[in-house]
């Protein structure tokens, strides 16, 4: 295996890994060479407990490997299976020739498509601040695109065509286009933004469908990914992946609690409600650590841990009780995903370590204690160094003027295997 794990000149971008932004990507680079490295000779099917927009899906899935993804952010959802879903070409182009034959209607002030309502009953949806986001006429040329895609019966060509969407959702709204959080742009600012919300989908669409063709033309038959909505923390539905099925889990799971790290939810609010998924707001209260458990219990196999959690606690008694929930819901997850693996199978978890109120929390070597809890032995942990990264380097986590500690700028891949 090769020494460097960094990729710094590669291009992440390649097939469809570049069809949509999104916080906190593993970079497909990474995911190859676990695959690469552990699969198994004999017979091959990867689970990625934590899949967001399923890189190591389709990575699984260039390979000739069965996948499957679960993920609780209704558009991760969306983006996995679009980006693992083949659509024959000719179909594809006559979708998408339909659409922009919609979009030239309505610019003419007429839809031709009868299923679809003429620009005065076209229905803008209402949802809390869609004002504050976005201007009247960007409203306006959004819901003639979603009444177009409405009316799609295929589920596949639905969600390609709601990937370019929701990229257009956001690069057209008023948010700043440097966050995953959501922050509005300055006044000035909002005065000169002039999307063109029809150009922008249309070349969005264009870019997507080279590199999913790009994706068909690589992937190897017949791998197919499904993608899930179950709670790994919650349990895995032995309908779905039975004990002891799994030869390889490749996965990058969250970095911590998204209230407080990495705001999934936040990033996907708007692209949620447009496309119509009513609890878009408590995304970030399901996921891992969003629900704060009621006392701290020690972890009787993590000593480091749980030496972390009391110098957390000593600082902030709420601190320590976010940082403790979010350990707890990964500890149930690891627990369960244990116990779908095959012996000899492996699990490459991708973590990053968090700093709260100055404290790093070594999730790399607590990710170990884990599984080895469940079973497992540590074969190696590689560190990479995060080259590009819209979080900050450094912030306050003691919340002192002028005492700033460093984030996180390194990813630690550790590797273990069921015993």
């Amino acid at each position: 295996m090769a020494n460097s794990w960094d990729f710094t000149e590669e291009n992440t971008k390649t097939l469809t890994h570049g069809f949509h932004m999104y916080p906190a990507m593993m970079i497909p680079q990474v995911a190859s060479r676990l695959i690469d490295s552990f699969k198994s000779k004999k017979s091959n099917f990867l689970f990625d407990p934590y899949c967001g927009t399923g890189t190591s899906l389709v990575e699984a899935n260039v390979r000739g490997i069965d996948a499957i993804g679960t993920d609780l952010n209704p558009l991760a959802r969306i983006l996995a299976s679009a980006k693992t879903t083949v659509i024959e070409q000719k179909t594809l182009d006559l979708y998408l020739k339909d659409f922009y034959d919609h979009l030239f209607q309505f610019r003419m002030g007429f839809s031709k498509n009868d299923s679809i309502p003429i620009i005065d009953e076209i229905d803008i949806p209402h949802f809390s601040n869609i004002d504050f986001w976005f201007s009247k006429s960007v409203k306006q040329d959004l819901a003639i695109i979603k009444a177009y895609i409405d009316t799609l019966e295929s589920e596949s060509v639905r969600n390609f065509f709601n990937v370019a969407f929701s990229q257009t959702i956001r690069d057209c709204s008023w948010t700043r286009k440097n966050e995953f959080k959501l922050y509005k742009m300055d006044s000035e600012k909002v005065k000169t933004f002039k999307p063109n919300v029809f150009a922008h989908i249309e070349q969005v669409l264009k870019s997507n469908r080279f590199a999913l063709l790009d994706f068909m033309n690589q992937k190897r038959q017949p791998s197919i990914s499904h993608v899930y909505d179950f709670n790994t923390v919650s349990g895995i539905p032995l309908e779905i992946v039975p004990n002891r099925s799994v030869n390889l889990v490749v996965t990058s799971p969250p970095y911590g609690d998204s209230q407080t790290t990495v705001a999934y939810g936040q990033f996907s609010r708007l692209a949620n409600e447009w496309l119509s998924y009513s609890n878009s707001q408590a995304i970030d209260r399901n996921l891992m650590g969003g629900k704060k458990h009621e006392a701290i219990e020690r972890f009787d196999c993590s000593r480091t841990l749980n030496g972390q959690i009391a110098e957390i606690k000593a600082r902030s008694q709420k601190r320590a009780l976010e940082v403790y929930s979010f350990y707890k819901d990964y500890y149930d997850s690891i627990a369960n995903i244990s116990r779908i693996v095959k012996k000899n199978g492996h699990a490459c978890y991708v973590v990053s370590n968090r700093c709260v109120q100055g404290v790093t929390l070594k999730t790399d070597l607590i990710t170990k204690h884990f599984f080895e809890e469940n079973g497992f032995r540590h074969v190696q942990t590689f560190t990479r160094k995060i080259s590009s990264k819209r979080m900050p380097r450094k912030n306050s986590p003691t919340g002192i003027a002028g005492k700033a500690s460093t984030l996180m700028n390194k990813e630690y891949i550790v590797i273990m295997k069921k015993a």
